[in-house]
């Protein structure tokens, strides 16, 4: 069978523990440095809980080493790579290839994972990354299934698809719009986000086609119902963004996609299996409109364009909630909405969002709601006829904190009574076996065998520690003997604590064979840059951010700024535009269109 994993993303070990908690098979995290959002570092000591905790159910941490490094690094990162193999991490994602030959001379064992940054787009590309050592492949976001298949066939190493969450617009590890605006590289864990800002479009003679919008932000990913049909392409990891993202976010994403993933194993249980133990159960019931997002898009998974843009609101808009009927401006401002939707109720410290004339994104909290009314202090920009927005509901919060799903590892308990002596026998889901064996020859027969019966089962199926103990067999030579409550709880404590002091198994990839594989050419689109990294190939062709070569593609994408506004000659049949531009700030960004890859590029004006 094919273990499968929902793989979460924490920016701290206790969102880690959440996601676990909530049905997290895996979790990646970044240790101090190196990681590829540089606002998410954690310390060893950290990442040494959180791996102690995930490996309780056999869920898996994958330590983020995943920016290219600088010569100056090369040692600093060994001694990561180190510390992250003490700490227990069970593999690192990683960009920069240098990490293959760090990892060998520093003796360090740990499996590697290709990020998403190392652009990872076709069989080719996917085969060499294979070659030098990795043992996972992280997948473009923007690739369709039969393209996913294709990279199947010509590699046998794991694959990992991004399923959830916010998208980069280009295609990854080859965006440059960062460094070249405001000398932070997305490589290098720094994006500054330019794809959210709000750009102008204009043609050749300076006429505004677009003023005012975000017109490189795209959708949030969604492939909820997708994922067989990834499973089916070779995808065993099924990746959720948002190492940013707050613990709701965590907790709610991860339980929506876990009980899908539930579904899938029931479906074919001949096929599929969950890579970690433990069931969940109980606890909030998920809802994905609820939680951030710009609204959501299966991108190119089809192999078919479609209309991916959130150029409207970069931001998280929530849901709507009706349209501004009255204003009343006083010491506060009292709304008045119309349109209210069925079922939706408003509270008391809810979040409220509306687009303004100018195109920006604005929020506020509503301190007291009334129905459809809401008072709140003054907000400007605000008026009648606007469509507002639910980008926070107070109760959906307050439900994530306080009503929490329970993780538990199945275990039965069979007994046997002979001669004096009872043995309590425990097996758990993932194969662990322990006994407990007691002297119960000076104990009083039970005069009810029924009723004993039925105490033996009532108090050994019960949870204790990380188990749910369910009674299996009862065997006796004769007469049962009387058993208190107390006494089987004790032995139902005693069976979970013998079971803990056993290592829950866990599925451990072996680590790569490295080969000396190189490329046969070597663009700055390979990202290159360090000593180890070039040497990959022959007169290679050092990273952008190294030089910053004046003809360098900013970004490339599947995403076209022509087709969302309808002016695609190809697929909608619209008349040339001639060439496109995007201004923002002064700052002046040349468009072109790839047709023949329906691809388009930004470039330096």
């Amino acid at each position: 069978m094919t273990p499968l994993e929902i793989l979460a993303p924490a920016r701290n070990a206790e969102i880690g523990i959440a996601a676990i908690r909530c049905g997290a098979d895996a979790v990646y995290i970044a240790g101090p440095k190196f990681g590829a959002r540089y606002a998410a570092g954690n310390e060893f000591d950290d990442i040494e809980r959180l791996c102690a905790y995930a490996h309780r159910f056999g869920a898996r941490i994958y330590l983020t080493l995943n920016t290219i490094l600088y010569d100056g690094e090369l040692e600093e990162a060994a001694e990561a790579l180190r510390l992250a193999e003490r700490a227990g991490v069970d593999a690192v994602i990683v960009q920069d290839p240098a990490v293959v030959t760090l990892a060998r001379e520093a003796g360090v064992k740990l499996p590697l994972h290709a990020s998403t940054q190392c652009a990872i787009r076709t069989p080719e590309r996917a085969a060499w990354l294979e070659s030098l050592g990795f043992t996972r492949l992280i997948l473009e976001r923007q690739l369709s299934l039969d393209q996913v298949k294709a990279i199947r066939a010509a590699t046998s190493a794991d694959l990992e698809f991004f399923v959830h969450g916010a998208l980069c617009v280009s295609y990854s590890g080859n965006c440059y719009l960062s460094e070249k605006l405001s000398g932070r590289s997305a490589n290098r864990g720094e994006c500054v986000q330019a794809c959210r800002s709000l750009y102008d479009l204009v043609d050749a003679d300076g006429k505004v086609l677009v003023r005012n919008k975000a017109l490189l932000s795209l959708r949030d990913f969604n492939l909820l119902g997708r994922m067989e049909e990834l499973a089916e392409a070779g995808v065993c990891s099924f990746k959720i963004e948002g190492r940013l993202k707050n613990i709701s976010y965590v907790k709610n994403v991860v339980r929506e996609y876990s009980l899908a993933l539930d579904s899938l194993v029931e479906k074919y249980p001949e096929k599929y299996t969950r890579a970690s133990f433990g069931r969940v159960s109980g606890g909030f019931a998920p809802a994905l409109d609820k939680t951030f997002n710009r609204g959501y898009t299966p991108l190119f998974i089809d192999g078919k364009r479609g209309k991916w843009s959130s150029m409207d609101a970069p931001t998280s808009l929530g849901e709507r909630v009706g349209t501004v009927a009255e204003i009343r401006r006083g010491a506060s401002m009292t709304l008045r909405l119309k349109g209210l939707p069925e079922g939706i109720r408003l509270e008391n410290g809810d979040g409220f969002a509306f687009v303004g004339r100018d195109g920006s994104v604005t929020g506020f909290r509503g301190d007291l709601c009334r129905g459809a009314e809401i008072v709140c202090k003054s907000v400007e920009g605000l008026s009648e006829g606007m469509t507002l927005w639910r980008n926070v509901s107070i109760a959906f919060e307050r439900e994530l904190e306080r009503n929490m799903p329970e993780r538990l590892i199945p275990a039965v308990i069979n007994v046997k009574a002979y001669g004096g002596t009872i043995v309590f026998d425990a097996v758990s889901e993932d194969g662990r076996k322990v006994s407990v064996t007691e002297d119960v020859s000076g104990n009083e027969t039970a005069r009810d065998a029924g009723r004993m019966l039925s105490i033996i089962e009532s108090q050994l199926s019960r949870k204790s520690g990380d188990f749910a103990f369910s009674a299996g067999s009862i065997e006796s030579d004769g007469a049962l003997p009387m058993m208190s409550s107390s006494f089987l709880n004790g032995v139902r404590r005693s069976l979970a604590d013998k079971l803990s002091e056993i290592p829950c198994p866990r599925i451990k990839e072996t680590a790569g064979s490295p080969s000396t594989a190189k490329l046969s050419v070597a663009t700055y689109l390979d990202n290159l840059s360090n000593r180890l990294s070039l040497s990959l190939a022959d007169g290679a062709e050092k990273a952008y951010e190294l030089t910053h070569r004046k003809d360098a593609e900013l970004m490339r994408t599947r995403y076209c700024i022509r087709y969302e506004l309808g002016l695609c000659p190809v697929h909608q049949g619209a008349k040339p535009t001639g060439p496109l531009f995007l201004l923002n700030n002064g700052r002046r960004l040349a468009l072109a269109f790839d047709c023949a890859a329906c691809e388009m590029t930004v470039r330096e004006a």
